[in-house]
């Protein structure tokens, strides 16, 4: 059965009429949206930074921050929409300032948990660079939980992943912490 067959049965299980005008070409809208929605199953990290490592004696952080992302919980597959900030200090190698961004979305695009997402981004940048630290913060407004069961429209959630350095000194922790605010 295909995704598209899928929303069909869906919709039909919900109460619609299937065969209205509004919905006819639904089923396949909606199976297109979550192939788009879900392509960073399709993606790997080498695909995806491309080889641009570029060779740097720079040992200061690197910093992107307010990388919007947009991810589905794989709890209720709702919506979670929020932005990244992700840092690391380079240890011989930079990575394309467009590439941090990438990782993001590549792993943003599949279905998540918030906590798992920042842990994936941080690791990716970490075995891609091979940084001596790197840092994911990660704020988010989660559609599941201002949509349906408790329904709180201002609550957002932020994890952070830290390893090494940033996890090891305080001074660079808090560096990146005041960067980001």
């Amino acid at each position: 059965m295909s995704l598209e067959q899928h929303y069909t049965a869906i919709l039909g299980q919900l109460g619609e009429d299937v065969s209205r005008e509004g919905l006819l070409d639904t089923p396949k809208r909606a199976a297109k949206a979550m192939k788009y929605l879900c392509r960073g199953y399709d993606q790997t990290l080498e695909e995806v930074t491309n080889g641009a490592l570029f060779s740097s004696d720079n040992s200061e952080m690197v910093l992107v921050k307010d990388i919007e992302l947009y991810s589905l919980c794989e709890h209720h597959m709702l919506p979670f929409i929020g932005k990244a900030h992700v840092a690391y200090i380079p240890s011989g190698k930079v990575l394309g300032l467009s590439k941090v961004a990438r990782i993001v979305d590549m792993y943003a695009r599949r279905l998540q948990i918030q906590e798992n997402l920042s842990r994936e981004i941080a690791e990716a940048v970490q075995q891609v660079t091979g940084a001596l630290g790197v840092a994911v913060v990660i704020e988010a407004k989660h559609m599941c939980m201002m949509m349906r069961g408790v329904e709180k429209q201002n609550s957002s959630m932020i994890t952070s992943v830290m390893l090494g350095a940033f996890r090891d000194n305080a001074a660079t922790r808090s560096e990146f912490l005041s960067l980001i605010k």
